[in-house]
Parts: C-alpha cells; sequence; structure tokens
C-alpha cells in the first residue's frame, strides 16, 4: 500500500566535501560537483548512491553505481530507509527541486527543508519493479551512447589516418611536394566555407516566446554539446515568427559551431535529424562548403579534430564569455585533399557518421518515452 512519507524518512542527504581543483584531475573515481562529474580522484566518499545539486546547478539529480567523490557543492546519498535506491534517483528527478532554490544571491538547495517534503511512496518491491523499467530506457539508451562513442572514434580515427598521418589510399605510391601530397592545397575558410550567423535583429525571439512544442525548433546553447546535437531540451517558435527572422535558417547538411561562451562544439544536421525547420540562436554559426568537392564527412571531421579545434581557441576572445568571431574564423588555414580522395572519403564515412544520427534519434525517442512513463509510474497511475 503506497504511503504518504517524508523524503527524510525514506533517505538522508550528506554533504560532499571540499576537494580544490588540482586534486581532482587523476584519480579511478569520478569526483561529481552540482553539474555533474568535474574530475577525477583516487578518494571517495562512498561505494554508489545518489549526488543533488546544492550550489550552483541546483536540484541536479546523479546516480553512480560506482564508487565516487562529492565535492560541496553537492549533497550524496548513500543511507536508503526501506526504500530502493535507483526509485529515488528517478523519484528525485520528478520533483523540480531546483524551485526550491532558498537563495537569491548564490543559488542554494536547503536540506532540511528537502528531508520535510512528502510524497505518496509505494511499498518496496512496486518500488524495485518501477526501478526495473525505467533502467530498462536508461540501460538501452548507455548501451546506444556507448555505440555512438565507438563509431565516433572509428570516423576520426580514419580521419586521421588520411588527413593528418598521410596513410590515405594508394599513399604509397603518391608524390610529395614539399611534404604534401600532390593534388592537395593550402585554403583559407574563408575560400572553402559559407559562414552564416543567425539573425539578431529586432526579430530575435525573446523567452517569453520559447515553446516546448512549435514549428521551427530554435537551438539553445544546450541543443550543441561536445557530442554533437542533444535533444533533451529544445526550444520552439511559431512559423509567424519563423517567418519574420531573416538568416540563421538550416539546410539540410549544414555543420553548426557555437561562437559564444563554450566555444567549437560542432553538430551535423543531416538527413537523419528529425527536425525539418531548425535555426540557431545568436552564439552560432552555420558552416556551408562553397567548393563543390568538399562533402560534409570530411568538413564535419575537420572542424572536430584538435588542429582545427586548437585554432578556435587561439581565436577566441573575452575571459568571462568567449567569443570567436568570424572574421577570425574565416583567417584559419588548413590542408583541403583531392577531390577523388575526398570522394573516396565520403563513400567510407559517410554510412558511419549515418549511424551516429540514427543512434541519436533512438535514444531521443527512448528518453521520450520514458519520461512520459515516469510520472505515471511515481504517481502509481501506471500499475506495475
Amino acid at each position: 500500500m503506497w504511503q504518504v512519507r517524508k523524503l527524510g524518512e525514506i533517505f538522508t542527504l550528506k554533504y560532499g566535501k571540499a576537494l580544490t581543483a588540482e586534486k581532482r584531475i587523476k584519480g579511478d573515481f569520478k569526483v561529481y560537483s552540482s553539474g555533474g562529474v568535474c574530475g577525477y580522484s583516487d578518494d571517495t566518499l562512498c561505494t554508489n548512491g545518489i549526488v543533488v545539486g546544492r550550489k550552483g546547478t541546483v536540484g541536479s539529480v546523479y546516480y553512480s553505481e560506482t564508487p565516487f567523490f562529492a565535492i560541496d557543492t553537492a549533497f550524496y546519498i548513500d543511507e536508503f530507509h526501506n526504500a530502493d535506491k535507483k526509485f529515488v534517483y528517478y523519484y528525485l528527478n520528478t520533483l523540480h527541486l531546483e524551485s526550491y532554490n532558498n537563495d537569491a544571491a548564490v543559488p542554494g538547495l536547503n536540506r532540511n527543508l528537502v528531508h520535510k517534503l512528502k510524497g505518496n511512496i509505494p511499498p518496496l518491491p512496486i518500488q524495485k519493479k518501477i526501478a526495473d523499467i525505467l533502467s530498462d530506457y536508461d540501460d538501452l539508451i548507455e548501451n546506444n551512447n556507448r555505440r555512438i562513442d565507438l563509431l565516433e572514434q572509428v570516423a576520426q580515427q580514419i580521419f586521421k589516418d588520411w588527413f593528418i598521418r598521410f596513410h590515405f589510399p594508394g599513399y604509397e605510391k603518391a608524390h610529395f611536394i614539399k611534404g604534401i601530397p600532390d593534388g592537395w592545397e593550402v585554403k583559407r575558410f574563408s575560400e572553402m566555407l559559407e559562414i552564416i550567423d543567425g539573425d539578431r535583429g529586432v526579430n530575435y525571439p525573446n523567452q517569453n516566446e520559447m515553446l516546448d512544442e512549435g514549428f521551427c525548433l530554435f537551438l539553445n546553447a544546450g541543443n550543441i554539446t561536445s557530442n554533437g546535437f542533444d535533444y533533451s531540451k529544445n526550444n520552439f517558435i511559431t512559423q509567424e515568427k519563423d517567418s519574420k527572422l531573416k538568416k540563421g535558417k538550416l539546410n539540410r547538411n549544414d555543420i553548426i559551431i557555437t561562437t559564444r561562451g563554450t566555444v567549437g562544439n560542432v553538430a551535423l544536421y543531416n538527413s537523419l535529424v528529425p527536425y525539418d525547420n531548425v535555426r540557431i540562436n545568436s552564439g552560432m554559426v552555420i558552416i556551408r562548403p562553397n567548393i563543390s568537392s568538399i562533402n560534409v564527412s570530411f568538413l564535419y571531421l575537420l572542424l572536430r579534430s584538435s588542429s582545427v579545434q586548437q585554432l578556435f581557441n587561439l581565436f577566441s576572445s573575452g575571459s568571462a564569455q568567449p567569443q570567436l568571431p568570424i572574421k577570425d574564423m574565416k583567417r584559419i588555414k588548413v590542408l583541403l585533399p583531392s577531390n577523388e580522395l575526398l570522394t573516396a572519403f565520403e563513400a567510407v564515412v559517410k554510412p558511419i557518421l549515418d549511424s551516429i544520427s540514427s543512434n541519436k534519434v533512438k535514444n531521443q525517442n527512448l528518453i521520450k518515452q520514458r519520461d512520459l512513463l515516469l510520472p505515471r509510474l511515481m504517481s502509481g497511475k501506471l500499475e506495475v
């Protein structure tokens, strides 16, 4: 039978400990802050459990099956009282703990306040069934993430072998001039790419015009990560609003780069991205090749390569919020391979990149299904 219980009766929030940045560089165990994994250490606070954001990213919730350390911007939970820890993790994700921030100047979550919150909690066997159902979704998502990571590594390795180490097909017979294969050229971005910024005029949408669903996906900083697209928190605008914006609309096979805040994240808008109408925000640019032989597979991996990423960082300005100006991007020089080699590379790598995109779409659907189930399971509306 479900019972109304105070949260402090089913788990105990414990304060994380101070651990300076230089002490969380190396180690076998993850270190969590309120923002997630912030380093590694040989020190741990518990063997497994939950991390809850206390200061900074208030109310964030993370789960770890392995030993970890939580710093002093977070709580951790390793004491559960007649409660399944995985159930508690999912339950905390339904509470919107960020709304309990009690310090306007420095966001903070009060431990005693959380302990006093009440919830309708099922018996332990039902908790375990609910946790198992939701865990099945998370396991599938994690398996897809592992596939994505592996495919990314394969694609990047092929790029390095062909275009950095010059071990491309037929390299043994290739003719080199001053260390560069014959038929390759050094070009500036301005000669080979169109770099397009978004509309920043009077019609730029404000927060009140953002919707959970709508005609056009309006990209935010969270959508373009170091691993490409992330659709977990989307904003949309109406068709009417979209029609008023003059720049920044994506075409299929465009590439997006973040140019403000976190500089240099790259995403590929190929045919598998499940949104037909997409616009960038003011902290991004669109990249389109203006040379017909340059395919998006090569360009995407070029922009993600360590050498180009280092140049992005070099040309970024501003300490508080780094920015990468378009005028500086245009100055970047790269080595452009021959047309024949670019065509061969596309044939090898495009299926890999398509598989990455396909797995990301699968994950998006799994996350939607899980998040629809979550409140229904936690409220008892869906019996198990």
